[in-house]
C-alpha cells in the first residue's frame, strides 16, 4: 500500500528561505562541509532540543539522537518519533515527490538514491519532501553509540532548524 503526499514544488515553499536553503532543499544540493553551526551541538554539552525542517517545521530530530561523526555535517542515529501518516507503519512504502516510491522513517521519507554513480539513501522531510540528505547504513557506529544505533543519517544543517527545550 502507499500514501500520496504532496512534493515541495505542489507545497507552499516557506517566503524566509535563503536561496542557499532553497538550493539544498528543494534542488538536492549539499552544503559545504563544516559549515553548519548546529556541528558545535554535537560536541558541546547543553544543546536539548529539537531539530524541525526549515521549509515546512515539521519534527524530524532531537538532540539525544545527534553525535560527532567527523563527517562534517550534523549526524543523528535516530529519526524523532513521528505522527505524519499513522496508518502507514515505518518501514512501508509511501508515496512522495512526483509520483516516487519510499519508505516511512517517521516523519522522514527515505528514497533510492542513485545519482553521482553510486547508490545511496536520501532522506527527505515526509511532510513538505524537501531534500535533507542521506542515511548510511552499517558503518559500524553500533560500537561507539549502543545497540540498535548503526545508522548515520548525515544531514544539510542548512536544511534544519534547531528548538532549544526550556
Amino acid at each position: 500500500m502507499t500514501t500520496n503526499t504532496p512534493s515541495i514544488q505542489q507545497q507552499a515553499i516557506n517566503p524566509n528561505l535563503t536561496d542557499d536553503e532553497l538550493r539544498v532543499m528543494k534542488y538536492k544540493g549539499t552544503e559545504r562541509p563544516f559549515t553548519s553551526p548546529f556541528l558545535e551541538h554535537e560536541t558541546k554539552p547543553g544543546f536539548v532540543g529539537k531539530y524541525t525542517c526549515k521549509n515546512c517545521d515539521t519534527l524530524l530530530y532531537e538532540s539525544s539522537t545527534m553525535f560527532d561523526s567527523g563527517c562534517g555535517w550534523p549526524s543523528f542515529h535516530t529519526s524523532a518519533k513521528g505522527n505524519l501518516y499513522p496508518d502507514v507503519p515505518n518501514g512501508h512504502e509511501i508515496t512522495g515527490k512526483s509520483g516516487k516510491i519510499g519508505l516511512k522513517d517517521n516523519n522522514i521519507i527515505q528514497y533510492v538514491d542513485n545519482s553521482l554513480g553510486m547508490q545511496r539513501i536520501e532522506v527527505c522531510c515526509l511532510n513538505c519532501d524537501s531534500h535533507l540528505g542521506h542515511i548510511f547504513k552499517g558503518e559500524g557506529w553500533e560500537k561507539v553509540l549502543g545497540k540498535g544505533k548503526n545508522d548515520r543519517y548525515c544531514i544539510n544543517g542548512i536544511s534544519l532548524n534547531f528548538e532549544e527545550e526550556k
